[in-house]
């Protein structure tokens, strides 16, 4: 899948999350940054530690004006359950068929322990208040993302 390229109009979407709630991209146009990201699975250990670091930094997040939204495929009941477990404070949206991780170029061929399968990268996309994606973040790292994130969201809008 390839990516979408920076300055261009965020791909619109419109997914549930974890309380079965339909939630659109276009929701916060012209009026949030989103920082987006994909992650692969709800309650393993990396998405665990990177979803902490962002309920950590909620306050700082709504500081900045921005809204997080975090798209796994999981089902919306397991991101319910990911939720409660983990007292996140931050949008999870299913994508189970993945077209919209797809769309924004986060589903591909992975290797792990020599064995090759399709799966989500885990990527970022800062998306600011008209709809635009300003910062593509692919080499994310789970125990570091939020600040990065922060980082370059104050440093640039």
């Amino acid at each position: 899948m390839e990516l979408p390229t920076l300055g261009s109009s965020a791909p619109a979407f419109s997914l549930l999350n974890q309380a079965d709630e339909k939630i659109s991209l276009a929701d916060f146009k012209g009026k949030k940054n989103v920082l987006l990201y994909f992650y692969p699975k709800a309650m393993t250990p990396g998405c665990t530690v990177q979803a902490c670091g962002i309920r950590d930094s909620e306050e700082a997040f709504a500081a900045l004006d921005t809204v997080v939204l975090a798209v796994s495929p999981d089902a919306p009941a397991r991101l319910a359950k990911f939720q409660d477990k983990e007292a996140l404070n931050f949008t999870l949206l299913s994508d189970e068929d993945h077209a919209v991780t797809e769309a924004y170029g986060a589903w591909g061929l992975k290797k792990f322990m020599g064995r090759e399968y399709m799966g989500v990268f885990r990527y970022t996309f800062i998306i600011d208040k008209h709809g635009d994606i300003v910062q593509i973040m692919d080499k994310v790292k789970t125990k570091t993302h939020h600040d990065d994130s922060l980082r370059w969201i104050q440093e640039n809008l």
